[in-house]
């Protein structure tokens, strides 16, 4: 081993040891950033390559989470707003995150996934194949894997008053009766994810420090954790870093 890895991975094992009895989240979300950026970087020429390392890359992200203990994770693949590109760009994109949720869920990974966007959305062969890896994975007992595909934090927010305000009207409740019962429990139970605690930690790689609409509702009190690395060069002690910061916080809720 080379004197540059052996000192990485004594880090690691240092980094790990120091998580020994902290808090640690029940809840990561990632936004998995820089995979263009990263493609370019390397000298490719198609920029789906930076894609497609960026999706191997995942299976990585969840074997480090199953690690420590981390119930529920929610990657971000796919945003409302990137619908607007070129089809050149979007089909490669949409052929990947398939590839992707139909690897998560063989019959050898443990993964329990959830689609969270606004999949009707999508052409109806990428709908299905991404709710045919849902079905699947459906009673499996590992980590619960939430795929962020088509999905924008405004949008989610808009169709949960939508979806409260129908219930409201088949329960026979009159507008005014639909206003007063409002509030944000009501709200959050028909957000995407509702039934899991909302993410502790979040992570962004690639430099990039904004919420692009990730999980605006359910990150209102999650402390974020920016990365320079591109995501495929996200590595185990970039995590490790992550949820380090994490655990020396203080976190008051507003209090």
């Amino acid at each position: 081993m080379a004197p540059s890895n052996l000192l990485y991975r004594l880090y690691e094992r240092r980094l790990a040891r120091e998580l020994a009895g902290k808090p640690l989240p029940r809840h990561i979300g990632v936004m998995v950033d820089g995979n263009r950026r990263w493609a370019r970087d390397m000298g490719y020429t198609d920029p789906n390559d930076g894609h497609r390392a960026g999706a191997k890359h995942i299976e990585r992200f969840l074997d480090w989470c199953d690690e420590l203990g981390v119930g529920h994770v929610t990657i971000y693949l796919l945003s409302t707003e990137n619908l607007t590109r070129p089809s050149s760009q979007l089909d490669p994109l949409l052929d990947i995150i398939g590839d992707l949720a139909a690897e998560l869920a063989e019959d050898e990974q443990p993964w329990q996934l959830r689609m969270v966007g606004a999949l009707d959305l999508l052409p109806p062969e990428h709908q299905a194949r991404l709710k045919d890896a849902q079905q699947r994975t459906a009673g499996k007992r590992g980590i619960r894997v939430n795929l962020a595909v088509c999905y924008g934090g405004q949008r989610e927010i808009a169709d949960a008053v939508r979806s409260y305000i129908l219930d409201q009207a088949a329960a026979g409740a009159s507008m005014e009766e639909a206003a007063e019962a409002v509030d944000a429990s009501s709200i959050a139970r028909h957000l995407y994810m509702t039934g899991q605690p909302d993410p502790d930690l979040v992570i962004r790689t690639s430099g990039e420090q904004r919420l692009s609409g990730f999980l605006l509702w359910q990150s209102a009190y999650s402390e974020y954790y920016f990365c320079d690395s591109n995501w495929p060069d996200f590595r185990r002690v970039d995590f490790l870093r992550a949820v380090r910061s994490f655990a020396t916080r203080n976190r008051r809720y507003g209090r």
